[in-house]
């Protein structure tokens, strides 16, 4: 099956490139509501995952038993800028689980902010692991680990309880054996699963909609959505299409964007559940889609739609700051 073109760039009045994709949107009980490409193909879902990844931190009492703050449960769903408010509370996070940073098993990058990565170059200071932008998910994973007595050494590593939790929760929410499926590694050093759109739209779903789930898979659910929805600068940080859409929407709309044009979201208005994937893996066309899709199902309300034209009908300027075309939805949406 070839995906439909989802997203365009212009230069000028002609398409220079065309980005094709599939969407899956689904209902807590996996039927595909609605469907663009191929829905079952399997992609590796990156970091648009992380509040699912996040469940068993939550759920093994790791959270309540070192009084995690709202804040760093939104952390521990994070693709964070590592702006200092992301790191200091890392840190911080950290301490309170005697360890500091070096126990982190992500490597270090720069930061993603721009202003933030050059205060290091200026300082001349070296990007640490705190600054990779999965630094909050591998601190949660290293507090249930402490919870748990498990050694926090090699947490990583496929075997390691501490990845096999989040196989289940996973596995669970989607309605799919995990440990079946193909997998690699991914940016940040833990494993990553291939799995098909479709059953990540219903692990989202359920996200949205988690009424027949277990008390305290649904407690957890609350907790983590809760936490989302009151920190979205947590979740990504100054200039990011997550917080925007977050600082927004609140509860109504919770997205998450992960590496090569991936995106998921959960509609808890309309219990839907959404997975994203650009074939040729552009970050900025999975953003033009994703919000081509929110508006298309009536998730964005009108003056949500004004405050993020920008962001769906995108300006493209050259190094001299002249406007040469625009990233945008592609006809398939008008």
């Amino acid at each position: 099956m070839t995906n439909p073109i989802l997203a365009n760039t212009l230069r000028g009045d002609i398409i220079e490139n065309r980005h094709r994709g599939a969407i899956a949107v689904c209902d807590p009980r996996g039927r595909l509501v609605h469907g663009w490409g191929d829905t079952a193909a399997l992609v590796y879902p990156r970091s648009a995952i992380k509040a699912l990844q996040a469940l068993p931190l939550v759920e093994t009492g790791a959270a309540d038993h070192f009084r995690l703050s709202d804040a760093e449960i939104a952390l521990a769903c994070s693709s964070h800028n590592a702006e200092p408010e992301h790191t200091e509370t890392i840190h911080r996070w950290l301490a309170r689980i005697d360890l500091d940073d070096d126990a982190l098993e992500c490597g270090a990058h720069p930061p993603l902010h721009d202003k933030t990565a050059a205060a290091l170059l200026i300082n001349q200071v070296s990007p640490r692991r705190i600054h990779n932008n999965c630094s909050g998910k591998h601190a949660g994973m290293l507090t249930t680990a402490r919870f748990l007595g498990e050694a926090t050494h090699g947490y990583i590593g496929r075997e390691h309880p501490a990845q096999q939790r989040w196989f289940d929760a996973l596995g669970e929410m989607a309605s799919i054996d995990m440990r079946a499926l193909p997998w690699s590694y991914d940016g940040c050093g833990i494993p990553v699963i291939a799995m098909p759109l479709r059953s990540m739209a219903t692990a989202f779903a359920r996200v949205a909609a988690p009424d027949d789930l277990s008390a305290e898979r649904g407690d957890a659910i609350a907790r983590i959505t809760a936490a989302i929805a009151a920190n979205p600068f947590m979740v990504a940080g100054s200039g990011r299409l997550c917080t925007e859409i977050m600082e927004l929407t609140g509860r109504r709309v919770l997205v998450k964007t992960g590496a090569d044009g991936v995106f998921s979201a959960a509609l808890p208005e309309q219990g839907l559940g959404i997975a994203l994937k650009i074939d040729d893996g552009t970050r900025e066309a999975a953003e033009v889609a994703v919000l081509a899709v929110l508006e298309h199902l009536g998730a964005l309300q009108a003056d949500d739609l004004e405050a993020l034209a920008t962001r769906r009908r995108v300006p493209i300027t050259n190094t001299r700051g002249v406007l040469t075309g625009y990233r945008e939805p592609a006809e398939l949406w008008s």
